[in-house]
């Protein structure tokens, strides 16, 4: 897994959280991503669209205007970032929103609220090990 992580990974983190943006960009840019943060999904839709091409793409599900299931489904409909592992990283836990997660096809889910932020780097080198490897 170390070989991953000396990569330089591009990572895109969706949240309207700035706490949790700020949190994240720190902790992944330590271990040497190249890290960009957008705080509602048409900000990062506008930053796909001018090119950034991320390996990895963590989003929340509850954000205002359009939500991170509608994020997903809008990367796929407009065909950005195809190859990019795409991960929930939410606080919504239920088996409706695990449903429809699976539906949608993302790579990845994680409940923010059950995992600290070592353990959530952890989790986001699994699944994009996995992924890769698929």
């Amino acid at each position: 897994m170390q070989e991953i992580i000396n990569k330089k990974k591009k990572i895109l983190f969706v949240d309207d959280d700035k706490f949790l943006l700020d949190m994240y960009a720190l902790k992944f840019s330590k271990v040497g991503y190249d890290v960009r943060v957008c705080d509602s999904s048409e900000k990062a839709l506008k930053i796909l669209n001018e090119g950034f091409v991320p390996d990895i793409i963590l989003t929340d599900i509850v954000m205002p205007g359009m939500d991170g299931m509608e994020l997903i489904l809008n990367i796929r409909d407009e065909k950005l970032a195809e190859n990019s592992v795409i991960i929930m990283l939410t606080n919504q836990g239920t088996s409706e929103d695990l449903t429809k997660a699976v539906k949608i096809k993302v790579d990845g889910y994680i409940v923010k609220a059950t995992t600290i932020p070592s353990e959530v780097l952890i989790e986001v080198e699994k699944i994009y090990v996995s992924k890769s490897q698929a």
